[in-house]
Order: C-alpha cells, then structure tokens, then sequence
C-alpha cells in the first residue's frame, strides 16, 4: 500500500513495502516531485536527519538518495547551503498549450495559511498515556449517551485550568462541552434567536465563516470598527439594535491587536446597561511571548460574557473539543440548543483530555508550544529584517499568526506570485467585512502551520515574493 508522507510542505508517496525498497521510492518520489513542480527549483530540503525522522526510515537511507540524486543532477549540495532542487528540474510544459492565465490547481508546496498549529508536535505519547488511563478508570456509565453538558469529569478540570490560567469563572455546571468554536456558536445563534435578538455586532476583520453561521441563523451582522487600540466598544451604544457582540479581546484575528483595558470595560459597560451579551472567542490566548498573557474577559462580568475556548490551537483541530462558559441564566437554553444528550465529542476523548490536563501533561504541553512558536515568530522577524526590510510586520506579540504589511495595491499580486510559487498564503482582505473601510492591504501569516523541516524552505518561499 502507498502512504503518502507529507514532509517539508510537499507530499511524496513511498512504497514501505515495494520491491524497488525504501531508497528508490524516495528517489522516485523526489524526482517526481520535482518533475512536476510540487518541488521549485532553489527549494532547500531538509537535513538527511530531519527527513529520516519525518519519515520515520533511516538517516542512511536519506542520505544515499540526496547523494544518489546530487550525482544524476536532479540536486545540489553546496557547503553551508544544504541540499536543493537543482535549476535545471523544472516542470515540463506542453508546447502547444496556451500559457495558464491561473495557477494550476494543484496542493501547494508550503503553506502558511493562517489558523492551524504544527500538528507535527501533537503529543502523541503522552496522549496515548491519558487514553489508557481514562478508558481504564472510565465508570460503565461513560459509554452511555451523557449528560449534554459533557462530562463532568472534563468539565471539572476545566474549571480549575480556565480559573487558573485565563482567570475565568467558571464553575463546572457553567461549562458546556462543544466540538468546537464553530459547534460553540451555532448553538449561540440558535440561542439568540430564540431570546429575539436581530442583530450580532461583528468586528470590521474576522473570519466569514462565522459571520457567514449568525447569518444563517438570521441574524445581521453590523460591523463595529477596529482600530490599533482593538474593536471600538464605545461604539455600541449607538448600534441601537445589536443584542450582543462577538469579540477577540485578547489577540485580535486577525490584526492581531489585543482589546485595550478601557475598551474592554466599555464593552462590559453596554452588556450591563443594555442586558446584551459578549461572545468571547478566546482561540488562541495561551500563546503570549513578550509578557504574561492578558486574561479573559469572562472575568470581569460572568454573568454577562460567554467565553468559547477549543484545544485545535493548543492541541489540534481534529480532536474536535471545545468549551463554553456561559451565564448561569443561559445554561438550560444552551443544553436545550445543543439536544437531549451529548451528541458531540466523544466521550472517552472527554476523558483522555480530562486525564491529559489533570496529570499536568497539557501545561507542559502548552509551555513547550509557547517556546517553539516564540522561536518561529523571531526567525520570521530576522528573515524579514534581513531579507526584506521594507515589510513592516505586527501582530506578533502574541498567537500563531503575524500580519506583513504591504504597499498599496500589491496585495492581490503578491497572493497570486505565491500561489504561482507553491506556496499558500492569506491576504488581510479575506478577512474584511463587507461594510468595513479598507484601510491597509496585508499578508496573514500563520508561522505555526509548518513543520520543522518545512519551515526554512517555507521562509525561503516567503521572501522571494514580497515586494
């Protein structure tokens, strides 16, 4: 059987068990690769190390077929550069095809789009461990439909973690399980709905899936103005019809920005005066470099916040878990929204991250992250320093994601010259909402999505289409 192995932002298909043995399926593989352009010419490849590791095959293995491929001339290998795709493997062309007017469709060599971790560094072992524990110690009861809250054993811990290191109040009967920000805020709208809201005020920068849910729960959705200092909250009063607001207060997506104190308390202000609510989307607020990180606004106003947190930023999306904290008035309407039982999550996934965060395997986890993405964000800062000192970058003080600005005009030509490059990039205004002001033109860079032996190549890519 064929597995494809994604390594250093391309995918190549080696054969463990063929005939031609692991060495010739990598040589294949790379040539392949090259051949049709998965692999640019110029792409540094990572170490022997780094690739047998990746693969999970010997070093020696790697190391003969770079050598094996260096001699055939499909790559270089230079002192002090590593080894690359030769100039000279370049993608053929058909000669009587007309020249493409669009990139060709096909999976980007690197990716640095905005919104995912390295799922590389998932902590497989020591979330093995937890399974073990869990499904061991699991009451009969566990393997039974649930209480649609989720399980009180995770929405216990939750508790003391959220309290703990974001400075929520959060009491386990507060706490609904969800499978994530998305599943989070379609029960929200269902919920507002019901309580005859009209309309959510949005952020004039975010993402169109969520605005695009509240409006197919027929809600509108006004834009609330962003500026350097975060969303201008003072502004709510005069949105006469907004029943509630959703907010990024600690790291603006995706500016970057984090909600000013005085905003924050203006914010809280119009729930109080109005009886509106606040959707707190808290995506990312472990991963904070420079200082401690800024705690949830769920703190200063429980009964007027709903917070939503998810493990796919700290751990990964496909384990499908998140959380709401919700008003204490809100969580018969917020269980009813989500059904008679706990349809969602899994069960013993409930467990294992129970027994992950109880063990203290989930803050060693988040700490060692915290480390790998601060070390990514300041090679990115040094590339751009050195290598293209024109672009100004923000947003970096916390998260997984920095903003290059851009001059005017140049932002769609740098997204298409990357697309043409292998390499996936975002621009500021997918981001934009429909009646916002375009102010600034931008790159979105999610520095957390590579791995690490795609990430200098990855960087490599990058400089080479900025203006």
């Amino acid at each position: 059987m064929t597995d494809p192995w994604a390594t250093f932002g391309a995918d190549l298909h080696l054969d463990p068990t063929g005939a031609t043995g692991l060495r010739a399926g990598l040589m294949d593989a790379l040539r392949e690769a090259a051949r049709t352009g998965r692999l640019a010419p110029g792409t540094r490849l990572p170490s022997s190390r780094t690739l047998a590791a990746d693969l999970g095959i010997a070093r020696n293995t790697v190391a003969d077929a770079y050598a094996e491929l260096v001699a055939e001339g499909w790559l270089t290998a230079r002192q002090g550069s590593g080894t690359r795709v030769a100039r000279r493997a370049e993608p053929r062309r058909a000669a009587t095809r007309a020249p493409r007017s669009r990139p060709p469709r096909t999976s980007p060599a690197y990716s640095l789009m905005p919104g995912s971790p390295d799922l590389s560094t998932f902590p497989r072992a020591e979330w093995l461990k937890a399974a073990r524990r869990a499904l061991t110690s699991a009451p009969h009861d566990a393997l039974g439909y649930g209480d649609p809250r989720g399980r009180v054993e995770l929405r216990t811990v939750l508790a003391d973690y959220l309290s703990r290191a974001r400075g929520v109040y959060a009491d386990p009967d507060r706490i609904v399980i969800c499978s994530g920000f998305v599943h989070g805020l379609i029960m929200m709208g269902k919920v507002l709905r019901e309580r005859r809201v009209r309309e959510v005020a949005v952020e004039s920068y975010g993402l169109d899936v969520h605005t695009r849910l509240l409006t197919e729960a027929g809600l509108r959705i006004p834009c609330l103005p962003l500026d350097e200092l975060g969303s201008r909250t003072g502004e709510l009063p005069a949105m006469r019809g907004a029943g509630a607001v959703l907010l990024t207060p600690a790291h603006q997506f995706p500016t970057g920005v984090p909600l000013h104190p005085d905003r924050r308390a203006a914010a809280v202000d119009w729930a109080r005066s109005t009886g509106g609510l606040i959707l707190e989307d808290d995506y990312d607020g472990e991963f904070r470099y420079d200082r401690q990180p800024v705690g949830a606004l769920q703190g200063l106003d429980p009964e007027h916040v709903v917070y939503l947190g998810t493990a796919s930023k700290s751990m990964a999306p496909g384990l499908r878990l998140g959380w709401m904290v919700v008003p204490q008035a809100l969580v018969g309407e917020v269980t009813g929204a989500k059904g008679v039982s706990d349809w969602s999550s899994s069960a013993l996934d409930q467990l294992t991250l129970a027994e992950f965060i109880a063990s203290g395997a989930y803050d060693r986890h988040v700490r060692s992250m915290r480390l790998r993405y601060r070390r990514r964000r300041d090679q990115l800062v040094a590339a751009l320093a050195e290598r293209a000192p024109s672009i100004r970058i923000s947003g970096i003080a916390a998260g997984l994601h920095a903003v290059l600005e851009l001059p005017e005009g140049s932002e769609a030509d740098v997204v298409r010259s990357a697309a043409w490059q292998g390499l996936a990039v975002e621009g500021l205004s997918s981001f934009r909402h429909p009646d916002a002001e375009v102010s600034r033109e931008a790159l979105v860079i999610g520095y957390g999505t590579p791995t690490d032996s795609a990430w200098a190549g990855t960087l490599d890519a990058l400089v080479r289409v900025l203006p």
